[in-house]
């Protein structure tokens, strides 16, 4: 890619150099810092001490919250895709 930056993320204090483009920077770095809050939190709440525990317990939340959403997204787009035939049905009785 022509147009890449270069940059830093830390995650659980480790820092790793990526190449992005300018769109992507942003929610890169976004990503990077709900890791590092959810690990703040995982830490604390289950006082958890083992890093590959709490980076594995991160990752099942995140994961976990990503599914959700997905299928959320998947059934809105149902329920959009019906409403549209039957919007589509009553316009064809009407022009009948």
């Amino acid at each position: 890619m022509l147009n890449e930056l270069s940059i830093k993320v830390n995650i659980a204090d480790r820092l790793y150099p990526l190449k992005v483009t300018p769109e992507q920077e942003v929610i890169v770095r976004q990503a990077a810092k709900l890791i590092q809050e959810k690990l703040k939190i995982m830490q604390s709440q289950f006082e958890i001490k083992d890093k590959q525990d709490l980076l594995s317990m991160t990752i099942l939340d995140i994961a976990t919250q990503l599914l959700k959403l997905q299928q959320m997204v998947a059934t809105d787009e149902e329920a959009v895709e019906k409403q549209l035939l039957e919007i589509q049905k009553l316009l064809k009785d009407v022009s009948l």
